[in-house]
């Protein structure tokens, strides 16, 4: 566009102004986060979707992960197919920087993990107090316990309905993932954290069958 910035890839940018910018055209690369939501919720709920509209080499680690998990999942182009297993294997995970497991899908994975088979340790690498959410997830039957930078979290047979309230963007999605499979009826407050993040989100539940309502 014409721009003048100096810095890419340091820890100081530098911008000097010009007089006018060029048009472009551009096109905004897919949420990796959202894909890979998606992807921990047909896990979840041991089924088979398609995710389009996605870009392989941002998702590699998630992919990998969920194959761990005994997930099959077939690429092709830019959508990924999952078919799920009926019990998913535990796994342990650590969040590195980019291209590593990014640390935004934590708490999405770690919901995945609750319902395991097996014991799975997650290691948060990144940020500091990430496992806020996980007190909500004990709520509903989880078994997690938090020890620094690591979660164990021991696999449960059922997750159970409960008022629970998001405490973050990722940590809310995360709960409505774990309401998909808890039996009974979960009521999550503090949502406009999640809808920030994720567009028609209930929309997207719904035409998966998932029985949602926005109050």
């Amino acid at each position: 566009m014409g721009s003048k910035i100096k810095g890419a890839g340091s820890s100081q940018i530098e911008v000097q102004g010009v007089k006018q910018l060029k048009d472009v055209s551009y096109n905004i690369m897919p949420d990796r986060i959202e894909a890979g939501t998606f992807l921990c919720l047909a896990a979840i709920n041991n089924s088979h979707i398609v995710v389009k509209n996605i870009n392989e080499e941002h998702i590699t680690p998630i992919i990998d992960k969920l194959e761990e998990t005994g997930c099959k999942l077939n690429i092709k182009k830019s959508q990924v197919e999952i078919i799920a297993p009926k019990k998913i294997k535990a796994v342990n995970i650590k969040t590195m920087p980019y291209p590593g497991f990014p640390t935004d899908m934590q708490s999405i994975f770690a919901t995945l993990l609750t319902i395991a088979k097996g014991s799975s340790i997650i290691v948060e690498n990144i940020f500091e107090n990430r496992y806020k959410y996980t007190q909500e997830l004990i709520r509903m039957g989880a078994k997690i316990s938090i020890e620094g930078k690591a979660a164990l979290i021991k696999g449960v047979r059922r997750l159970y309905g409960a008022n629970v309230k998001a405490t973050d963007l990722r940590g809310g999605a995360a709960l409505v993932i774990a309401a998909t499979v808890a039996k009974g009826i979960t009521k999550i407050e503090n949502i406009e954290y999640i809808l920030r993040g994720y567009e028609k989100f209930d929309m997207k539940l719904k035409k998966l069958g998932a029985e949602i309502q926005l109050n």
